[in-house]
């Protein structure tokens, strides 16, 4: 060893007292951050003990309310189906109690209607309509119906066109508007977001009721000229037919209809003048006038030209009508009550003079109490587009042979 060493030795041994000095600091924080730490878990575990418990007593609490409710909810279902089955039951016995009882007359021995064969009204004929198709169906009953959603007002019409090669769905709201919306398809209008999806197109003059048609590419619709029905002046006694083509966006014929003093044929519409329908024959129109004003009146239309190629007067009433359609050359009338009740077809009338009231099926609609602003045939689909207080309805319909019995 040199004579340094022993100073080293001395000096090493005196900086290995605060050294010490500082390890004992350390080692007591971290025993006290560990006891911390042992507190905390400590106090967690109770809580989790404690909660644990809570749970269980909530736990034993609810496991004989929730036997009680599923019970309850049981024999609610139970009852819920009873009473279904026995709806159905009364349904179906009203349904063939109202199919057994006999309708009210819509045929009265009134010489203003009848005044036997041959006889002629102002700008009527009251000839036997010769069919142009062979089509000889008559309504056996109105099988089903489908709500599909509720656009617009209580007052509308929606359709197809019936000789459209799209599916296309026309909506016009209201009893005195100017914009149709037309719709891709049907599965477009019966989105919540409907009117998105829609194109507008507006006519230069509103419409007047629900009576419009879409027929062949053109909309038919019927205009009030100033001084029309309801407003006074010359034009009192007189509406306008108005064709519209729906791609070109304009006017492309007009006619005013050859009958004066209409009023509404439909005593429940009091909105609508001239009905217009279109069927397997063509184009139709339904309207009444003073001169007999508690039957309606039924047209043949020329949609090519507008012209009327003939007139009847029916029997059936205008009290408590409100919509119509024709089929294979048949009127049929739909009556309610007001307030509304269950819709039905009361009366029938066969231009072509082939279906006799006593073959002719009166069905009522099915199990809904509305009132129908409007009805549409579409004779490629065989069902109703029907307008129901802001509801659109289709009703599907089932047909027979004309001579075939009831």
């Amino acid at each position: 060893m040199g004579p340094s060493t022993p100073l080293l030795i001395l000096f090493l041994l005196s900086w290995s007292g605060p050294l010490q000095g500082q390890q004992h600091h350390l080692v007591e924080y971290m025993e006290r951050r560990l006891a911390a730490l042992e507190e905390r878990l400590a106090q967690c575990q109770d809580q989790s003990s404690r909660h644990a418990a809570e749970l269980r007593d909530f736990k034993n609490k609810m496991l004989p309310l929730l036997e009680v409710a599923e019970k309850e909810r049981e024999a609610l279902r139970t009852e819920a189906d009873t009473i279904s089955g026995r709806v159905d039951r009364l349904e179906r016995e009203v349904d063939y109690l109202e199919t057994q009882s006999p309708a009210l007359p819509c045929v009265e021995l009134d010489e203003k209607v009848t005044g036997g064969p041959g006889t002629k009204g102002k700008g009527r004929r009251n000839e036997k309509y010769d069919m142009v198709t062979d089509c000889g169906y008559t309504i056996s009953q109105v099988r089903s119906m489908k709500i599909l959603k509720r656009f617009g007002g209580p007052a509308g019409l929606w359709t197809k066109d019936p000789l459209g090669q799209t599916e296309k769905i026309y909506v016009l709201d209201g009893t005195q508007n100017d914009t149709a919306f037309v719709f891709p398809r049907l599965r477009d209008f019966t989105l919540a977001m409907a009117a998105r999806k829609a194109s507008r197109v507006r006519v230069p003059f509103p419409w007047v009721g629900t009576g419009q048609l879409v027929y062949g590419g053109f909309l038919y619709f019927a205009r009030r000229p100033p001084g029309g029905p309801g407003g006074g002046g010359e034009m009192e006694n007189t509406l306008q037919l108005i064709k519209f083509h729906l791609a070109n966006r304009t006017v492309v014929d007009s006619s005013v209809f050859p009958a004066e003093g209409l009023i509404p044929p439909y005593g429940l519409t009091a909105d609508t003048y001239i009905d217009l329908a279109a069927d397997e024959e063509g184009l139709w129109a339904v309207y009444a006038t003073r001169e007999d004003d508690r039957h309606l009146c039924l047209a043949k239309l020329d949609p090519q030209t507008l012209d009327t190629e003939q007139q009847w007067d029916t029997p059936c009433p205008r009290e408590n009508a409100e919509a119509a359609f024709v089929i294979c050359g048949t009127l049929y009338v739909v009556y309610n009550t007001r307030p509304a009740s269950r819709a039905r077809i009361q009366c029938s009338f066969d231009a072509s003079g082939t279906l006799t009231p006593e073959r002719a099926a009166l069905p009522y609609f099915p199990r809904r109490y509305g009132a129908h602003a409007s009805l549409r045939y579409n004779p490629r689909e065989r069902q109703l587009y029907a307008w129901d207080d802001g509801y659109q309805i289709v009703y599907k319909l089932e047909m027979r042979k004309k001579e075939e019995e009831v």
